[in-house]
């Protein structure tokens, strides 16, 4: 069975995923990893699906809910083999006024230690007069809690946000 990421984009609307995955089914697909999800006004879907056919017919498959629901639809086929993948183990979470640069200088300041980010979250939220943004950020830290916080300690002031660093505990699931 051979695999391919499928990243689906459109108005936000119901119905949207029951079209996908019903046109996927369709299709002979399984759906694996994947992340659904409304961003401002718009719906994504991120996705790993298996495929036995060829992509063209997946690609079929999905034109009919494409055009309905004015989505764009993009599918690339990735290797079969599982990548290892690392177990978050850390969460780190921002909150502040909005301003640019938040996240740039967060995932820097994160990479600089080789934090791997496994899933990133953000939201703009207050009102127009003072906009607040909030990020989560969730991966792991090779250098554990201790070197996370020492790398993000000196933006808590020149970003003027609040950052905390908390283990995730693995164990539990």
């Amino acid at each position: 069975m051979s695999q391919a990421l499928l990243t689906v984009i459109g108005e936000d609307r119901p119905g949207i995923v029951a079209a996908v995955t019903q046109a996927l089914h369709t299709a002979d697909c399984a759906i694996g990893d994947a992340s659904m999800m409304r961003l401002g006004g718009y719906f994504t879907i991120m996705q790993i699906i298996h495929y036995s056919r060829d992509l063209g017919t997946v690609e079929t498959a999905l034109d009919p809910a494409m055009k309905a629901l004015n989505l764009r639809i993009h599918l690339d086929p990735i290797s079969s083999a599982p990548a290892a993948a690392d177990e978050a183990n850390v969460r780190v979470t921002v909150y502040g006024a909005d301003h640019a640069g938040i996240v740039a200088s967060v995932t820097q300041a994160l990479a600089s230690v080789h934090f791997n980010i496994v899933e990133l979250e953000s939201e703009q939220s207050g009102n127009p007069e003072r906009p607040i943004y909030v990020m989560v950020i969730q991966g792991s830290a090779p250098g554990g809690l201790a070197e996370v916080r020492e790398v993000l300690e000196p933006l808590k002031s020149r970003e003027a946000i609040e950052i905390g660093v908390h283990p995730i505990d693995t164990a539990m699931f």
